[in-house]
């Protein structure tokens, strides 16, 4: 008597859902380059997977903050010290936020100095640079959120820093205070970047860009040319899948091990009147901070703007080097040079 009942449920589904299950799975486990097998060529899984692990731990979040100026940091404390467990799922998100870029960064290396972006995807390295861009972005208004004096003199020097762009600085500016000046407007518009507007984009730009990629294909390596290797495959499900598990199962014990070890602080509440003695951003700003102490305030917005574009526009700059200067390998120069730079940059900040 089960197995018909089955049938009759099965039928009654199939009906209502007309899905070709094996003709979704023929057309959805596509064969994924025998290179991938190895974790350092499949580092993009790993920030959606961090992204996720935010996403549930900032929906956890959002139950206990009040993103006004008069109770922002005592709920961030209610989360800390009095909600059970409150503590870790505080120090998960923020750990999670911090392997995100990292992991980002990483993916992003990994596809510049294995020439990735290049014909015919330019595009999807336009998405990924603007990803991470929004990266960044959830990161500052995550940490602005807290409300101690580390958070609300970063937005004050942050939003000082927009004001002095070219042309638009002023206007971004004000739109990023509510106002002339740091206040209760600038918490609530941080708030909906960080809960709302960054989330959005981010989840609209993984969909384009898985969509280049499922339209493209990954990308190909011969590591050995003179052999001529033969492009050997392995499918998508469950052998890259299952890869991707394991990825999740141990960046989930990382994070335990983080958050226990290293548990998310708090500083003292937000001052306007008492400026700190040595103000810092986040470590994935600490190379932007030293160019702008080493510079002045516009040229050094102009820099960071024109480093930005460069970033953004690069395979269209690599394709033209590689016209005017064939066979020199200037793509990996620069980007070995430019890299070595931001480290000297960002470890320079963090030793001073």
């Amino acid at each position: 008597m089960g197995v018909p009942k089955l049938n009759l449920l099965l039928n009654w589904t199939k009906e209502r859902i007309p899905v070709d299950f094996q003709e979704l799975k023929s057309i959805t486990n596509e064969p994924v380059p025998n290179h991938l097998k190895h974790w350092w060529f499949a580092l993009g899984g790993t920030p959606a997977i961090l992204f996720g692990i935010q996403i549930v731990t900032g929906v956890f979040l959002l139950f206990h903050y009040v993103p006004t100026p008069s109770d922002a940091y005592d709920s961030v404390t209610k989360i800390t010290y009095d909600i059970r467990f409150g503590w870790f799922i505080r120090s998960i998100h923020k750990w999670a936020s911090e392997l995100m870029i990292v992991t980002v960064m990483l993916h992003m290396t990994r596809v510049y100095f294995t020439g990735a972006y290049r014909r015919p995807r330019e595009l999807n390295w336009m998405v990924g640079v603007l990803m991470f861009f929004v990266t960044l972005g959830l990161g500052f208004t995550g940490y602005s959120l807290i409300y101690d004096q580390l958070s609300y003199w970063a937005a004050m020097v942050g939003t000082e820093i927009a004001e002095s762009t070219p042309l638009i600085g002023p206007l971004a500016a004000d739109f990023i205070r509510g106002g002339s000046e740091v206040g209760g407007n600038t918490l609530t518009r941080l708030y909906v970047f960080h809960v709302v507007i960054f989330p959005a984009a981010l989840v609209g730009l993984v969909v384009v860009h898985i969509i280049f990629v499922r339209l493209q294909g990954v990308t190909e390596f011969e590591f050995d040319e003179e052999k001529k290797l033969e492009h050997k495959t392995f499918p998508l499900f469950p052998d890259h899948v299952l890869t991707e598990l394991l990825i999740a199962i141990l960046i989930l014990y990382i994070l335990s091990m983080m958050a226990v070890i290293f548990p998310a602080g708090l500083g003292e509440r937000a001052n306007p009147l008492i400026t700190p003695e040595h103000i810092k951003p986040e470590w994935y700003f600490y190379a932007s901070f030293k160019w702008l102490k080493l510079t002045n305030v516009y040229f050094g917005i102009l820099g960071q703007v024109a480093f930005a574009g460069i970033i953004l526009f690069w395979p269209f700059i690599d394709y033209l080097l590689i016209k005017w200067l064939p066979k020199k390998g200037m793509s990996i120069k620069i980007g070995f040079i430019g890299f070595t730079f931001y480290l000297i940059l960002t470890v320079w900040e963090a030793m001073t």
